[in-house]
């Protein structure tokens, strides 16, 4: 496995400069955000070591479909999906988590080059690249910690490689329409004419499907959110009350969107090191939007941040679409 890099850079003997930077960061963005007249919290930050393993519990949910649906496309699809990449790929992926439905593609991919995972968890991003490396031990793998809504580069050895970014499990819907196509030209850019983009599109469908999705029997998803507080309180010294707040999920129609929040139970008054927050009864905090689309929709979404679509893969209940785009 090559050597970790982390973005932005840091010198390799920094490893407490690193972290201090990366608190530095999660301080200024909370703070803002519960600053603002619509409190909120980037979801980017659901995902320290605990929340990417509720994520994955999350995922094994009868009631979640993305994750089952989309890796059914990849199953019945897999043969396709190898061709339309082509031979010696450097596959990219964005958010990589555990890589499951990576393992699909790599299976049927011919001769791979090289696989990049990138992700903004350390811990699990190296616990996964661990594995993968056991199991696929002639696959050059180079995992980067990253959040890449903020950028970061593909190593020097691959940029003229046939490069694909692998964006699965529709992260793209966290993003408002004008964030989503920015990141979408950023990676048009990293593809050029080298590769393409394979990305996952969460499709429109049944309010209650969603809901359903979105605020689990088991209660899963809402200790995955409210799992944000207990990571402010153990990492910026907050003193929020968890047991105050409630997991909230609705479904905006006019937006096509999933939104979820955290509600405060009562009157209350947080503090976060010297800040202090005042919530009302009722008052929320917004951690995530989950857009949905359907396929000519993201189709002209894309086609507005210079990537043409070349196919489109979906289940049978049309659910969810795994697409593949080139740089125009």
């Amino acid at each position: 496995m090559q050597p970790l890099h982390r973005f932005p850079a840091t010198q390799p003997h920094c490893s407490t400069a690193t972290a201090d930077a990366s608190d530095a960061e999660f301080l200024q963005d909370v703070l803002a955000g519960l600053s603002k007249s619509q409190k909120h919290l980037p979801c980017k930050y659901f995902y320290d070591e605990r929340g990417s393993k509720l994520f994955d519990q999350i995922c094994e949910l009868d009631s979640y479909y993305p994750t089952r649906t989309e890796t059914g496309i990849m199953v019945d699809n897999a043969e396709a999906i190898g061709r339309r990449l082509g031979p010696e790929a450097v596959l990219v992926e964005y958010g990589s988590g555990s890589s499951t439905k990576t393992r699909q593609l790599l299976d049927h991919l011919q001769n791979p080059t090289a696989y990049i995972p990138v992700d903004i968890s350390e811990d699990h991003l190296l616990a996964t690249a661990e594995r993968l490396k056991a199991d696929y031990p002639d696959l050059d793998i180079h995992p980067i910690v990253a959040d890449f809504t903020q950028g970061f580069e593909i190593p020097t050895a691959y940029r003229n490689s046939q490069l694909t970014v692998y964006f699965p499990g529709s992260t793209i819907g966290n993003l408002e329409p004008d964030a989503a196509i920015e990141l979408l030209r950023t990676i048009a850019r990293q593809c050029d004419s080298h590769g393409g983009l394979l990305i996952g599109v969460d499709l429109d469908k049944a309010e209650q499907v969603l809901l359903d999705a979105y605020d689990d029997d088991l209660g899963v998803t809402a200790e995955f959110n409210l799992n944000l507080l207990h990571r402010i309180n153990r990492q910026l010294n907050g003193n929020f009350a968890v047991d105050k707040f409630r997991h909230v999920a609705i479904y905006n129609a006019a937006k096509a969107r999933i939104e979820i929040y955290l509600e405060s139970h009562c009157a209350q008054t947080v503090a976060i090191g010297d800040a202090q927050f005042t919530f009302a009864e009722g008052e929320r905090i917004l951690t995530e939007y989950s857009h949905k689309y359907d396929v000519s929709s993201f189709a002209d979404l894309a086609r507005h941040a210079g990537l043409s679509v070349d196919e489109v893969w979906t289940d049978p209940r049309d659910y969810f679409a795994v697409m593949h785009f080139s740089a125009t």
